[in-house]
C-alpha cells in the first residue's frame, strides 16, 4: 500500500527578536523595543511546535533565524534539540558577528549548513550598512564555519544602489575564491526598509547582467517556490562557484512555496510579504491532544491560503518578522 502523500513545508523559526548591529534595511537606527523574557518562546516550545509539524506534515528544512540567533543563549542546545528531531536541512542565518566562536559547537550539536550576511567588503561600508559591525569579525566567522565543515557557507548580499553596487562582482568573486555560494538579494520594502526602496532598490536582473559581465554563468535546475535562482559562475581562472538571485520583489517566487515562519514571539507567519501572524503562544505553553490539533488545522489553513501576493504590505521591521 502507498504511503498517504504529506504536504511538504519548510519553517524558518526565529529565535529572538535582538541583534548587536542595527542594519539599515532591518532594524530602524533606535532598535527596537526589548521584549519582556516571557513573551519570547522557550526551547521547548519550539521543539514542540516542530514535532507537531514534523508529525502531519513533509517537514524537510527548518532554518533558525531572528534578530541574531546567536546573541540567543545557549543556542547551540537548541541545535541539538533540533537535530535529534532528523530534520533533513538544518541551517541558521546570521550575521556572523559572533560566529567564529560557536561554529564548531554548532557543528558537532548537528547543524549543516549556515548563511552569512555579507552586503560588502569595504570596512567604511559595511560598518555603515550594519551600523557599527566589524567586518573583520563576519570574515573570521565564515573562515571558521568552513573549517568547522559547515557546507554549504552560503553568503547573504542586499544590495542597495549607491551605497554598495559597485561591490557586486568583488562580492562574487570574494565567493568563488573562499569557496562560498552567494546570493544577491533585491531590497525587499518591509518596515525601515519601505523609505530606502525608491532610491537605493536594484533589481535582480540588474544584478545578474553585471555579474555576467564579469563570469560565465550556466543556469542550475531550478524547483518552482525556491527563493533563489542558481547559476555556476566561472571566473577567468576557472575558479567555479554558485551564484544566486533572489527577485522577491521583481519575481516573486510565490507558486510552490511551502515555507511558514514561526516568531520568537509565537506568531505563525504566512508570508514575509504580509507579515501579519497568528498567535499559536498559548498552544505550544499548554500541550496537549487538543492544542495539537488546533495548531495543524491553523497550519494547514495558512498552507492552503497560500498564493501570489501583489505587493508587500506589512509595516513591521524585518527583525520582528524573522527574515
Amino acid at each position: 500500500m502507498t504511503a498517504p502523500h504529506r504536504q511538504p513545508l519548510s519553517l524558518r523559526i526565529s529565535v529572538t527578536d535582538r541583534c548587536q548591529l542595527r542594519c539599515v534595511h532591518c532594524m530602524p537606527p533606535e532598535g527596537v523595543v526589548k521584549l519582556p523574557r516571557e513573551d519570547i518562546l522557550t526551547f521547548e516550545e519550539i521543539l514542540y511546535f516542530v514535532r507537531v509539524a514534523k508529525a502531519r506534515f513533509d517537514l524537510f528544512k527548518v532554518h533558525v533565524t531572528g534578530g541574531e540567533p546567536l546573541v540567543r543563549a545557549k543556542i547551540v542546545r537548541l541545535i541539538l534539540m533540533l537535530a535529534g528531531e532528523g530534520i533533513p536541512d538544518l541551517g541558521l542565518t546570521t550575521n556572523g558577528q559572533g560566529l567564529a566562536g560557536k561554529a564548531n559547537a554548532l557543528r558537532r550539536a548537528g547543524l549543516r549548513r549556515i548563511n552569512v550576511s555579507l552586503p560588502s567588503l569595504d570596512e567604511k561600508t559595511y560598518a555603515a550598512l550594519t551600523r557599527g559591525g566589524a567586518l573583520r569579525r563576519t570574515l573570521r566567522g565564515i573562515a571558521g564555519a568552513q573549517a568547522a565543515g559547515l557546507a554549504p557557507v552560503k553568503l547573504n548580499a542586499v544590495i542597495f544602489r549607491g551605497w554598495n553596487d559597485g561591490e557586486i562582482e568583488r562580492l562574487a568573486a570574494f565567493a568563488l575564491e573562499s569557496g562560498c555560494t552567494i546570493r544577491f538579494l533585491e531590497l525587499m520594502p518591509i518596515g525601515c526598509a519601505r523609505a530606502l526602496a525608491a532610491d537605493r532598490f536594484v533589481p535582480a536582473a540588474e544584478i545578474r547582467r553585471r555579474i555576467e559581465g564579469a563570469f560565465a554563468l550556466t543556469p542550475l535546475a531550478y524547483e518552482p517556490g525556491r527563493s533563489s535562482r542558481d547559476f555556476m559562475a566561472e571566473d577567468r581562472h576557472g575558479r567555479r562557484g554558485v551564484v544566486g538571485f533572489v527577485s522577491s520583489e521583481t519575481e516573486p517566487f510565490c507558486v510552490g512555496c511551502a515555507r511558514l515562519r514561526l516568531t520568537s514571539t509565537g506568531e505563525v507567519v504566512q508570508c514575509l510579504a504580509r507579515g501579519a501572524g497568528l498567535p499559536v503562544r498559548d498552544l505550544l505553553r499548554r500541550p496537549s491532544p487538543s492544542a495539537e490539533r488546533a495548531l495543524v488545522k491553523a497550519l494547514e489553513s495558512l498552507l492552503v491560503q497560500k498564493c501570489a501576493r501583489e505587493s508587500f504590505s506589512t509595516a513591521r521591521p524585518m527583525v520582528a518578522v524573522g527574515g
